[in-house]
């Protein structure tokens, strides 16, 4: 999930450069509302995509559940240790405790909008409906309600209506409440918040085009720079002043309409999607660096593994009522398209001398014993933990060379832990998982319990 969301706000932040450096200067301004609105869009739905040819192209990286590892001759686990393992994931905690608190700020603007419109005069128009705000200033529209405060002057209202009514017309609280609504979705994200503000700014130009179309831009330009008007700090609304966009509204209308050679900008989209469809389907198991997003991967993949387990468990008494053949046959099922797990030497092996033949039932067998072999059992109760029983997940990769790498362990002590790792990188180098005849990588993961007396 954290890996989706990082590519969804990287994705976000190219889109917003290619407009910043190429389009926002150029009076495209209807082409440029779309861009604003759908590359959002878009960057939320690529990272989802996968093109299987490409996918085919890159090594994919197989994961296989190896059966538990018990370090206690009592061999059924309590159903309520599994319940008492889990932990609360704070990071799903932290954003819904944000979504939360952004969608109260939401509604609370919400109200202040709908009790302007009910505790103040309204004028019904053809067109739209007049709210009259009494000993204000302000200027601003809302879908067809237009806020005007009674201390504007009368000769400046017309415009003022004028400029507004471009905005109810065409729908631009629409586009604001998208915004509104992402930033409470994503309200982490900084760049829907300069996405909010770049489609605000357009819907500036995109009136006072209009306006000027019937009236003369001196004149207008004047009337503009005359007005003081109060400020309402609500992020969906599309207000008539505000002076951090007074000298670009300005500057905007005093361009010369760009020539139509210069929409060709807009094909620059095309190589950026290309690119980020071969990165999102390449790297389809979404690794980084980041140390934080390996964490939150291991924490997911370990909630993969605790759900099987249970799952597993409740079979486990039906299982052993039937006859080994049917948990060998079990056992003995290959992951899809691997030809053969990695195999031990015979002295690793554990198998009275017998050869291993490459089956998962040989394999799980080889790792079950070497762990068991290896593991200080007595660790828990040397360290004073509870009485009961403790599990450890480990996740580690066999990779090309039959070497193990990239081992990660949870557990409920740092001891544990401690000794988890170094049993796993105790394993010794063997020959590789075959899949069509060539070695492939492939991460494993083993839970291992044991019952602390």
């Amino acid at each position: 999930m954290i890996t989706y969301l990082v590519q969804v706000v990287l994705f976000q932040i190219a889109f917003l450069a290619v407009y910043d450096f190429f389009l926002s200067k150029e009076t495209f301004h209807t082409n440029n509302r779309w861009y604003l609105l759908g590359t959002p869009i878009v960057s939320f739905v690529l990272p989802l995509v996968r093109i299987p040819t490409l996918q085919k192209a890159v090594p994919e990286e197989l994961m296989v559940y190896l059966p538990e590892v018990v370090l206690s001759p009592q061999k059924v686990i309590e159903q309520s240790v599994y319940y008492s393992e889990s932990s609360i994931n704070y990071v799903l905690l932290m954003f819904w405790i944000g979504a939360a608190i952004f969608f109260i700020i939401f509604l609370v603007k919400l109200y202040r909008i709908v009790s302007l419109i009910y505790r103040n005069e309204m004028i019904n128009k053809k067109d739209y409906k007049l709210v009259l705000l009494p000993k204000k200033s302000i200027a601003f529209s809302f879908f067809k309600y237009i806020f005007l405060g009674k201390a504007i002057p009368t000769e400046k209202q017309e415009d003022i209506i004028k400029h507004e009514l471009i905005h109810a017309q065409q729908q631009h609280s629409l586009d604001l409440l998208f915004f509104e609504i992402l930033r409470v979705v994503m309200w982490f994200n900084p760049m829907i918040y300069i996405y909010q503000q770049r489609i605000t700014l357009l819907h500036e130009y995109i009136s006072d085009a209009e306006v000027v179309k019937t009236t003369h831009k001196k004149d207008y330009f004047n009337k503009l720079l005359s007005q003081t008007f109060e400020v309402e700090n609500i992020s969906f609304v599309n207000q008539f002043h505000k002076h951090s966009f007074i000298k670009k509204r300005i500057t905007m209308m005093t361009k010369n309409k760009s020539k139509q050679v210069k929409k060709t900008k807009y094909l620059l989209l095309l190589p950026m999607l290309v690119g980020m469809l071969l990165y999102t389907s390449c790297n389809s198991n979404g690794s980084t660096n980041s140390k934080d997003q390996e964490i939150a991967e291991l924490k997911q993949q370990v909630k993969d593994l605790e759900k099987q387990y249970f799952l597993e468990k409740q079979m486990k008494s039906y299982l052993l009522r039937k006859s080994d053949s049917l948990i060998k046959d079990k056992e003995n099922v290959l992951p899809n398209g691997v030809d053969q797990l990695p195999v031990f030497t015979i002295d690793e092996a554990n198998l009275n001398g017998r050869k291993s033949s490459g089956s998962s039932n040989d394999f799980h067998k080889q790792v079950r014993g070497f762990i068991m072999k290896n593991f200080n059992a007595g660790l828990a109760k040397e360290i004073g933990l509870s009485k009961g029983s403790q599990k450890i997940w480990t996740v580690f990769i066999i990779n090309e060379s039959g070497k193990v790498t990239n081992v990660k362990v949870r557990a409920a002590h740092p001891k544990l832990k401690e000794e988890a790792l170094r049993v796993i990188y105790l394993l010794p180098k063997m020959k590789p998982a075959m899949k069509e005849g060539k070695p492939v990588s492939m991460k494993y993961t083993v839970p291992i319990s044991f019952k602390v007396e």
